[in-house]
């Protein structure tokens, strides 16, 4: 008998309001009373109108946000720690060993080399320097990234490119969680297949998803299940 995949991420009657200070206090619900399950193996993709709080939530996930009120829990060391009372060092390990966050821009130390930015994190975790390397190497020739660029700071590249190598850099630790805004929105057809087959890839070893995915062919290809904010929010805007 097949064991049972295990829950990674629970959210439980999530909800979050912003406070616009500079205009009078203005209270601007987001989430509310929100729940959401995650097993291993699967890719969850987001879905609503623009503005509904996709990404709000995926920052909530990853404990950029603070709710309101609610829990999200987090699978690490095969104990579920609720984020939202997490001391932040439990936050940074998380972060650095469990869950793995694609943004939409690559915020990185300026000056240091594409191949240094996308072997950090494997590096920090105690990683070979040699085989961190031909991780990083490996990642970058899929999402074809020019070797003569690899000692280059990707600051002066393109949209596109510098979405690569963030995609690469994130995709470096097998994280048990991966959360992914929008990883293919600036990529061209060919890199865009890349992706989702790296995506794929995490998912059927056993990762944790969650997604924003605004390319129906992407959505499609990915994704387990569809998780429609506008049916699980009270107050939908």
């Amino acid at each position: 008998m097949a064991s049972r995949k295990k829950t990674m991420i629970t959210v439980k009657d999530l909800t979050k309001t912003f406070t616009l200070h500079l205009r009078e206090g203005i209270k601007l619900p987001v989430l509310e009373s929100l729940s959401l399950t995650v097993r291993q193996g699967e890719c969850v993709v987001l879905a609503g109108p623009s503005g509904i709080g996709k990404s709000s939530l995926l920052r909530c996930i990853y404990a950029n946000y603070l709710p309101q009120t609610g829990s999200v829990k987090i699978r690490h060391d095969d104990k579920l720690v609720d984020l939202t009372n997490a001391a932040p060092a439990t936050v940074l390990a998380i972060r650095r060993t469990t869950m793995g966050y694609v943004s939409q821009f690559l915020r990185v130390v300026p000056r240091v080399a594409t191949i240094d930015l996308v072997m950090e994190p494997l590096l920090a975790l105690g990683g070979e320097p040699d085989a961190a390397r031909e991780r990083a190497a490996d990642l970058l020739s899929r999402l074809r990234i020019p070797e003569r660029l690899w000692t280059v700071p990707p600051a002066t590249f393109s949209g596109g490119e510098q979405q690569r190598v963030n995609i690469a850099r994130s995709f470096a630790v097998d994280y048990p969680i991966l959360l992914l805004d929008e990883p293919t929105a600036a990529l061209d057809a060919e890199n865009r297949q890349t992706v989702v087959s790296l995506i794929n890839e995490t998912r059927d070893a056993g990762a944790a998803i969650v997604g924003i995915f605004h390319d129906e062919e992407v959505r499609e290809a990915v994704g387990t299940s569809e998780f429609d904010l506008t049916n699980h929010l009270s107050n939908a805007a």
